[in-house]
């Protein structure tokens, strides 16, 4: 990977529809390019999605959606992204859903949607 302040990229960690390459057209106006990571202490449940944008692009109203538990881990990939393609994804992401910058397995930090409440 690029040094990040080189070229002045988010992480951004997918555990969900924006690893779809369909989403990741619709949102970014491009397929990003990933790689395999994961994220301690939480797990996966789900949340259904009232949004017909975001469903018409995601083909689904079933979204997976992360929730704190101690011990657990969520495999997902990984994204060097800019700040506009990070404001298109909040943009993208429904109310259910929050940013947060944390860590993952692989050491670096990356900013994440995790359940807001």
């Amino acid at each position: 990977m690029t040094d990040r302040s080189a070229v002045n990229t988010e992480l951004l960690f997918s555990y969900g529809t924006l690893q779809l390459a369909q989403v990741q057209r619709s949102t970014f106006g491009r397929e990003l390019d990933g790689r395999p990571d994961a994220i301690a202490d939480y797990e996966l449940d789900y949340v259904t999605i009232t949004d017909p944008h975001v469903v018409a692009v995601s083909g689904s109203d079933r979204h997976p959606i992360l929730r704190p538990a101690p011990g657990a881990y969520v495999a997902g990939t990984v994204f060097a992204i800019s700040a506009a393609e990070l404001a298109a994804a909040d943009d993208y992401e429904v109310d259910a859903y929050r940013r947060i910058a944390v860590p993952l397995r692989s050491g670096e930090r990356a900013w994440v949607y995790v359940f807001a409440d």
